[in-house]
């Protein structure tokens, strides 16, 4: 069977390079993850919307494995409201800090699409 709910349809405009996510009806504000309805209100969601993926870091982790280069996992304050937890790539990872300015990045090459973020550059 296939799943056709909102993970679902979020993971499809990923494969389409396309980074939607809902909008609460009410405020406008972005949700994330996708869900039926919203937080707190019960209102159900259903519209999506084009995201600028621009946000801001709201906090990090240094993720250090035995064998690897350490990473960054960071959670994100998007620019049109919701929060995201991903990774950070393009910068070291003891250089990312909270309110560093971000831009997402689809990356589809993997079995399920994902956003990462990257440092955003000047005028972003």
């Amino acid at each position: 069977m296939t799943d056709t709910g909102t993970e679902a349809q979020f993971l499809a405009y990923l494969s389409e390079g396309r980074f939607m996510l809902q909008r609460d009806p009410i405020s406008g504000r972005a949700v994330f993850p996708p869900r039926l309805r919203m937080p707190g209100t019960g209102t159900p969601l259903g519209d999506w919307a084009e995201m600028s993926g621009r946000g801001t870091v709201h906090a990090v982790t240094i993720q250090q494995k035995r064998d690897a280069e350490a990473r960054a996992i960071v959670l994100v304050d998007l620019e049109e409201g919701g929060r995201m937890l991903s990774q950070m790539t393009g910068v070291a990872a003891d250089a990312v800090a909270i309110g560093d300015a971000v831009q997402a990045r689809i990356v589809a090459d993997a079995e399920t699409p994902h956003v990462i973020f990257e440092p955003a550059g000047p005028g972003a």
